[in-house]
């Protein structure tokens, strides 16, 4: 990747030798909207040139950004959506194209940098096209690490692909980590809000609905990501993550409900230092980094108060109410495909209770049943393998669901 440069030690980046190409995969989700957003800012200050812009349903948007970006290439993964896509595109010379190989023929494309924002196992083969064909990854999505983390990673190493973690906390880790100090990490320590419910009773809990679930209380999200804050299993996912980012141990990754959302996450070192990476709970924040890396660069995002912050506040996660966070530790120890079926099942028992089939709390007990049911086996070597367990767990967990 070409990296911005800076004139005087500012902030501005002087004029590229040509323009950086970007590809973002789910472009219409919030991820994706908000990179877009970062992109629009930095446009007066450097030189970017869009390859490919993905979507799904909303081809009226996705039709809409191709154009005031310019994109080579717009791809919607729906392939009932390719005619309203193409005709949205007409006259604009921009190709249109649907369907899953065009997302990977897409993915491919040459580019500097690639946001990997599509949500879901669906991420998991774009993401890799990208990564094989060599772009620095912003990494969004979370199926290529829970789910299939050490092929993800060798397939990056082997063509020397970066990987740019978006999610604000690993991203938090990523800016706290000090490269030199690796053998002093004692922790890395993932901060939670702790979602809508962290206070409620279980019998309450029950009774929480879809829309209930997805109102999150500081960051604005899309409801699938919401909900999983609202069950923390977004923050199993991370401790997996976590694991394959930084190369620690299980026992290394702790989880510590911060309700403010302004401490992202924090690494702790044999000194007993613990360094903390801060910032008003918005997503640009990250997006900007990893848009701007190895500089930093001017986002607009609202700056934190110090004399507003009235308390910071700290708790240790209630895994009774959330036990999506022993399920977590209990996949990594296992090994194998556990990372996989852990994935899968949740994301059909989501799917479930958006669906109304299954109550709030059935999620975690479906997830809990299909691992132990399945065998984790040996390390996924390939994406058929990953595809395998997905598929196994999610028909496995709507068999549990069903009974």
């Amino acid at each position: 990747m070409q990296a911005p440069t800076t004139i005087d030690g500012s902030d501005e980046f002087m004029p590229a030798s040509r323009p950086r190409r970007v590809s973002v995969l789910g472009a219409t989700g919030s991820i994706g909207r908000n990179t877009l957003d970062v992109i629009r800012h930095f446009s007066a200050r450097e030189d970017f040139r869009i390859v490919a812009l993905t979507g799904r349903a909303n081809v009226d948007l996705l039709a809409s950004q191709a154009v005031e970006f310019g994109a080579e290439i717009a791809v919607t993964a729906d392939e009932g959506k390719y005619g309203a896509l193409k005709a949205a595109l007409a006259g604009t010379g921009i190709e249109a194209a649907a369907g899953a190989q065009a997302l990977e023929e897409a993915a491919a494309r040459s580019a500097d940098w690639v946001m990997a924002g599509i949500v879901g196992i669906a991420g998991l083969a774009p993401t890799l096209a990208a990564a094989q064909a060599g772009a620095t990854i912003a990494l969004a999505n979370k199926e290529c690490l829970v789910s299939a983390g050490d092929l993800f990673l060798a397939e990056c190493a082997a063509s020397g692909s970066a990987v740019l973690p978006v999610d604000s906390e690993h991203n938090a880790i990523f800016q706290v980590l000090e490269t030199n100090q690796r053998q002093a990490v004692e922790r890395i320590i993932l901060t939670a809000s702790g979602g809508p419910f962290r206070d409620w009773a279980m019998e309450r809990m029950a009774q929480v609905t879809p829309q209930i679930a997805a109102a999150h209380p500081n960051w604005s999200m899309g409801m699938k990501i919401s909900i999983d804050s609202a069950t923390m299993f977004n923050k199993a996912l991370e401790m997996i993550e976590a694991r394959h980012l930084f190369a620690v141990e299980p026992r290394q990754i702790e989880v510590v409900v911060h309700p403010q959302s302004v401490i992202h996450s924090m690494v702790g070192y044999a000194d007993g230092s613990v360094l903390a990476q801060m910032g008003s709970p918005d997503m640009r924040t990250a997006i900007g980094f990893a848009l701007a890396w190895p500089r930093r660069a001017h986002v607009p995002v609202e700056r934190l108060d110090f004399a507003k912050l009235s308390r910071l506040d700290f708790e240790t996660p209630d895994e009774q109410r959330f036990p999506a966070l022993r399920l977590a530790r209990e996949a990594m120890d296992a090994g194998g495909v556990s990372g996989a079926i852990l994935n899968g099942a949740k994301e059909a028992a989501l799917e479930a209770f958006i669906a109304g089939k299954i109550g709030f709390l059935d999620i975690a007990r479906a997830v809990e049943e299909t691992l132990e049911r399945l065998d984790a086996g040996e390390e996924p070597d390939t994406l058929e393998a990953v595809y395998e367990a997905d598929r196994q767990a999610r028909a496995t967990a709507l068999e549990l669901m069903a009974a």
